[in-house]
């Protein structure tokens, strides 16, 4: 596979975060951008304390990306921010490590931090793909409602709003856990939008497999695994596979790129390329109710089509099932509707 060279990519002016989002990530995303109380709290204190405290931190320990320190890069966000339409462009951060890693952090002014391991593994190319998953996080404002929800599931913790012991506090984290997973295939759907180049995009999730060794990998191989590990083994490994990835805040890399490779092939990225996206000037008209029923759909259609031998067995239990993991869909979603409503109710009876 080599590298597509550089070329003029299609800019989506307005276009809505909702375009790239995971329907899992969206619902609870609308959701939670409905409390704006909140927002502005979590926004103010972490703008005060710990982000500035970070941004000091990463400002006199690593290498700040501008027009002469690493100018390439500075061209990649400049144009990510351009293609995905972004009304400011965060800060990125070069930190000297071996790790292959980025991430965004901060709530106020999100900035982005690569390594020097990611740069030493990925080509250029590779790199606008990483930047832009990471532009991504931060234009859906990830930061923001991941420590939203976290900050609320403490409150519901001590006012007595849902149970906190064994495993009803298992269920949440794991809901959490979940909402955290699908939020970083909205950050890849956002990296292939900045890319525009499938195999690039692939091929990142290729060397988070194997590093530099790409040249020993063939992709169809690599996402034939995909299948092989939905298809694989009998009920036991069913089980296993849950309990691997309960508390992975990432997916694994082949199953990423299979995802990846499906968004493509349902022709959503199609749709987007050719301008048919929702603008942020409708954000404040997403219906909760319309991103529920799209993520039920979402996850009953997984489940009707996977062939995990654990889902197999469901299956074969009743078709009624298929209604129930449905309803699974609207997960974190649901559970943010409800903390959402008993904020309201308590901020009401706090005479705020």
């Amino acid at each position: 596979m080599t590298t597509s060279p550089d070329r003029t990519r299609i800019e989506f002016p307005g276009i809505s975060s909702r375009a790239w989002e995971h329907p899992a990530d969206r619902a609870a995303l609308v959701t939670l951008r409905t409390l704006k109380g909140f927002d502005t709290i979590v926004r103010t204190l972490s703008g005060l304390l710990q982000e500035r405290q970070h941004r000091l931190m990463y400002l006199a320990t690593s290498i700040r990306v501008d027009e002469r320190q690493f100018p390439d890069l500075h061209d990649l966000l400049r144009d990510c921010v351009e293609i995905l339409g972004a009304e400011e462009t965060p800060e990125l951060f070069i930190l000297q490590s071996p790790a292959v890693n980025s991430f965004t952090i901060g709530m106020d002014k999100p900035f982005i931090v690569v390594t020097t391991g990611l740069l030493d593994v990925m080509n250029y190319e590779e790199q606008r793909f990483v930047i832009g998953h990471e532009l991504g996080h931060a234009l859906s404002g990830h930061a923001v409602y991941r420590t939203i929800l976290l900050h609320l599931m403490r409150l519901a913790g001590t006012i007595g709003w849902v149970p906190v012991g064994g495993w009803a506090l298992r269920a949440i984290i794991a809901g959490l856990m979940e909402w955290q997973r699908k939020s970083e295939l909205s950050g890849d759907r956002a990296g292939l939008l900045c890319s525009q180049d499938v195999h690039t995009a692939l091929r990142v999730q290729m060397k988070l497999a194997g590093r530099s060794r790409v040249s020993e990998i063939d992709p169809d191989a690599f996402l034939a695994q995909a299948a092989e590990y939905d298809a694989s083994g009998d009920l036991r490994d069913g089980v296993l596979k849950l309990l691997n990835i309960e508390l992975l805040s990432h997916p694994f890399s082949v199953l990423r790129a299979a995802e990846l490779k499906r968004w493509v092939d349902d022709g959503e990225y199609a749709r987007v390329l050719r301008g048919e996206y929702p603008h942020r000037s409708t954000d404040d008209d997403a219906r909760i109710g319309d991103e529920f029923r799209n993520a039920a759909k979402t996850y009953k259609q997984n489940f009707d089509q996977s062939d995990d031998p654990l889902i197999r067995v469901l299956r074969d239990v009743g078709s009624g099932l298929g209604d129930a993991v449905g309803a699974v869909g609207h997960g974190v979603g649901e559970v943010a509707a409800d903390i959402k409503e008993r904020f309201s109710h308590w901020r009401r009876g706090s005479g705020d």
